[in-house]
């Protein structure tokens, strides 16, 4: 369940009613920052399925979990572990806990709620900054067009702009790494994203470096209309911090969109999710 601000910098989503070739890659860029508002204001209020692939010194955990905006903020109520189904007892055990928990945001004080609230929020703000710097932050070249998921794509190159001051402890990170873009031409949404860490990152006084080897590649899907969101995100982290090393991946996949106030309302009391 990996929402660091880096997952961000693959959301830059665009849109148009129909395709026409762009002045220039500035356009298409600006086109991008347009629609990323509509799209990320958009995506929490629907839920959707997450299978999670997580490796960890040698261990490998797979869980799947329905993510449901409750309150206000997202829970996740776990499916399956290892690809397995949950037992009865199990089952029973999260639709006990997701039930507790919906009646425990309800009654919560309204300090308690605009705290939980505000949590969620701030994450959100530091990765709306990030989008915001990106466009400041890299140089993007064309590159000649391709087919991806049977979609005509615009194809750009990022790389970063020299002279480029990080406004924040986040959008640090921008400054050591490069990408390649592939955005839908008719509707001018990101279909493909990859992305690499090319040359050390350091944070907190030069304690934690993000190291060259972090990579990450981000796919999307239209959902409704004109609203894409992700369909697979995979994420190879290599850092270290003081003497330590820390390696990881993450593998996500997403699925099964549905508007939450509707899902919220056809669900049966007992029912899983």
């Amino acid at each position: 369940m990996f929402r660091p601000a880096l997952f961000v910098l693959a959301l830059m989503l665009a849109d148009a009613p129909s395709w026409a070739a762009p002045a220039s890659v500035e356009e298409i860029v600006r086109r991008s920052v347009k629609n990323t508002n509509s799209n990320w204001e958009a995506a929490p209020q629907y839920s959707f399925t997450e299978r999670d692939v997580t490796e960890k010194q040698g261990k490998r955990t797979t869980k799947t979990s329905r993510v449901m905006m409750i309150e206000g903020s997202p829970y996740y109520r776990l499916q399956s572990v290892n690809d397995e189904p949950l037992s009865p007892r199990e089952n029973a055990n999260e639709e006990r806990k997701l039930r507790d928990e919906t009646d425990r945001r309800r009654r919560e004080t309204p300090a308690a709620r605009q705290k939980r609230i505000a949590e969620y929020g701030k994450e959100r703000r530091q990765n709306e900054e990030l989008m915001r710097e990106m466009a400041a932050a890299f140089k993007f070249e064309p590159l000649p067009e391709e087919t991806v998921a049977g979609r005509r794509c615009f194809v750009l190159a990022a790389t970063p702009r020299p002279g480029y001051k990080p406004q924040s402890r986040e959008t640090k990170v921008l400054t050591g790494m490069r990408g390649k873009m592939w955005i839908d031409a008719q509707q001018y949404q990101w279909v493909r994203v990859q992305a690499e860490v090319f040359r050390p990152v350091a944070f907190g006084l030069f304690i934690a470096h993000v190291q060259p080897g972090t990579e990450f590649l981000l796919e999307q899907q239209p959902v409704q209309g004109s609203l894409w969101l992700p369909s697979h995100f995979s994420m190879r982290v290599k850092s270290n911090i003081l003497l330590w090393s820390r390696n990881s991946n993450d593998d996500e996949t997403y699925s099964g969109y549905t508007h939450a106030v509707n899902e919220q309302a056809i669900r049966k009391p007992g029912e899983a999710p």
